[in-house]
């Protein structure tokens, strides 16, 4: 049976393993040439933030992959993870004030490109905005794996060439531009979604970064700072988890209530409507917890809704409300 130490050197082969210092020169935009690595970093931040907004306002998957590719804020999101691992708060620092300058141009970006935007209603059928603007559980899944990914692909020499494939997994820039598009057209709901799913990725980034550097024994290599230990890594990263996982499980659980009332009330709707011939039930939208039942007839009026009341007390919860709309402006209440 293999011992955990012989499981670290299959992971990460001490051939093939980069140097703590080699790693930071990659990561760190303040060390080594400050000048080029910062002006590459902006330039190609502000390409990536137009390609992805472009990308969103046109609805087009391949435009915002192609903004993923490039989008540099990989960079020193990793680097936050170095520097917790190795105990350099001064890379931390650095590192987030980098982060958060990415964001602000990003979203400054969005608001700019959001008087393209013909109307707010454009975007909530967007499914490029409707993707990135309820971030799931299985969300921040996607983002660890994608982190570990990318935290092996910087310890290993030998795996350099599945970074671009990393890039294209994580969703950084493109949710920053759709915060922007958004909060220009007032849609803070929205907004304020697509600004979680991006933190949930930063997180999931460094709580990744943050094992897999401290697995590569960062740590303990020369130039690291004495005071660096696993113990405080681990902390951090319980802490991270913790901020991050609660509310997506939260969204998620949500997120599949939602899914299955919408089933029972269409069903239940579909029946309260069977013996009215041509009536149909178009869709189940929600606003909170309200459920609005699209219903199309062919004179426009509909049986007694006690029925449909009755019937949907025993499949749905009593906090939810249920409001029938049948065209032409008539909207009645059900629960």
């Amino acid at each position: 049976m293999a011992t955990p130490s012989q499981m670290l050197r299959n992971l990460i082969p001490p051939t093939q393993r980069q140097t703590a210092a080699e790693v930071t020169e990659a990561l760190d935009l303040g060390s080594g040439d400050r000048a080029g690595k910062r002006s590459g970093f902006l330039i190609m931040l502000v390409l990536a933030g137009i390609i992805a907004i472009a990308g969103v306002l046109t609805d087009s998957t391949a435009t915002v992959i192609g903004a993923m590719i490039i989008a540099p804020l990989g960079t020193p999101i990793l680097a936050i993870a170095l520097g917790i691992v190795t105990g350099h708060l001064s890379l931390v620092v650095r590192s987030i004030l980098w982060v958060l300058a990415g964001l602000a141009i990003v979203i400054v970006l969005g608001l700019a490109f959001s008087v393209f935007v013909a109307t707010p209603e454009s975007l909530q059928t967007n499914s490029q905005v409707l993707g990135r603007t309820s971030p799931s559980f299985m969300d921040l899944v996607a983002a660890l794996a994608t982190g570990f990914a990318g935290g092996f692909a910087m310890c290993r020499r030998d795996l350099s060439a599945i970074l671009p494939g990393v890039a294209i997994a994580i969703s950084l820039v493109p949710p920053l531009g759709v915060v922007g598009v958004c909060a220009g057209q007032g849609l803070w709901a929205d907004a304020l979604g697509a600004l979680w799913l991006f933190l949930s990725n930063v997180f999931a980034l460094v709580i990744a970064g943050s094992i897999v550097f401290t697995l590569a024994g960062y740590a303990r290599d020369p130039g690291s700072s004495p005071v660096a230990n696993r113990r405080r890594a681990y902390i951090i990263v319980t802490v991270l988890t913790v901020i991050i996982a609660i509310p997506l499980a939260f969204n998620s659980v949500v997120s599949v209530a939602l899914a299955r009332w919408s089933v029972s009330i269409q069903q239940t709707a579909t029946q309260w409507l069977a013996d009215d011939e041509g009536a149909q039930v178009a869709g189940v939208t929600w606003s909170g917890t309200t459920a609005t039942v699209d219903v199309r007839t062919t004179d426009g009026s509909t049986p007694a809704v006690d029925d449909l009341r009755d019937s949907l007390s025993t499949v749905i919860p009593s906090f939810v409300g249920v409001i029938v709309d049948a065209g032409q402006g008539v909207e009645i209440t059900v629960q």
